[in-house]
């Protein structure tokens, strides 16, 4: 059974540590791909206009005989509405919020599809393939002692990625924060930060979940949460990862 190091608070290996048999899992991008668009497809919410939209007006039709189009237009009025092909009509064929977006994925390609994201992520051909940034010199994949989980502070939180040798890749979702193109500039989210870090505890109300938020790109996840759209996002794995001690004790007890 293969072995990776196990880092202290100080940045500092610690121990060694079996790696889990699920992060022998073969890599199926098709799978993953699959999984994590369903992921997407059920989170949608219905969106469309109320069923009376465009046509809460007064209108009549002048007839024929006039010289002109024979069209709804405003009681009292010339200016025509309600009808599609008029301006200020309603939508001809608008979206209903009837329509089911959701996609099934059964459930062993599911569990195949996290195994296998998570595999991806004890493989530094396949994070650094993804353009993460780290020294050669890691092991993957990263484990961490419990005690990480304690801290509190953003900058201590950064230390120990730095003395882990894997804070490149915080600085380089800090350089890649761009304003977002289009209307979503208008709808809060006007910055787009690229995805950096994944730590993985075990504990809901660990200190470092707070100690992370501010750290661009970061991302901290309980053991009993991560899926494959955690693990590989927009489908693509090889997300740099790290897990507590503990966090790999539970992922070698998966059953499927």
């Amino acid at each position: 059974m293969a072995q990776t190091n196990v880092y202290s608070v100080k940045g500092d290996v610690a121990g060694k540590i079996d790696v889990p048999a699920a992060f022998e899992t073969p890599y199926r991008p098709d799978l993953i791909k699959k999984a994590v668009l369903a992921a997407a497809a059920n989170g949608r919410q219905p969106y469309g206009p109320g069923a009376r939209s465009g046509m809460r007006h007064s209108v009549s039709t002048w007839g024929k005989g006039r010289g002109t189009a024979r069209v709804q237009r405003i009681h009292d009025g010339s200016k025509a509405t309600e009808s599609p092909n008029n301006v200020s009509g309603r939508r001809a064929h608008p979206p209903v919020p009837e329509k089911n977006w959701s996609l099934k994925v059964n459930q062993k390609e599911r569990v195949l599809a996290r195994k296998s994201a998570l595999a991806a992520t004890g493989c530094a051909a396949c994070v650094k393939a993804r353009g993460h940034q780290f020294d050669d010199a890691v092991s993957f994949p990263i484990v961490v002692e419990d005690d990480v989980q304690d801290i509190k502070s953003t900058s201590e939180v950064y230390d120990l990625f730095e003395k882990i040798g894997i804070a490149y890749d915080v600085d380089r979702a800090k350089d890649g924060t761009k304003i977002r193109a289009g209307r979503g500039k208008m709808r809060n989210r006007k910055y787009r930060t690229p995805v950096s870090i994944l730590l993985v505890v075990t504990e809901k109300e660990a200190p470092i979940i707070k100690g992370a938020a501010n750290l661009p790109g970061v991302q901290v996840e309980t053991v009993n949460s991560i899926n494959a759209a955690v693990l590989a996002p927009g489908g693509d794995a090889g997300r740099l990862t790290v897990y507590t001690k503990s966090a790999i004790a539970k992922i070698g007890e998966w059953t499927q």
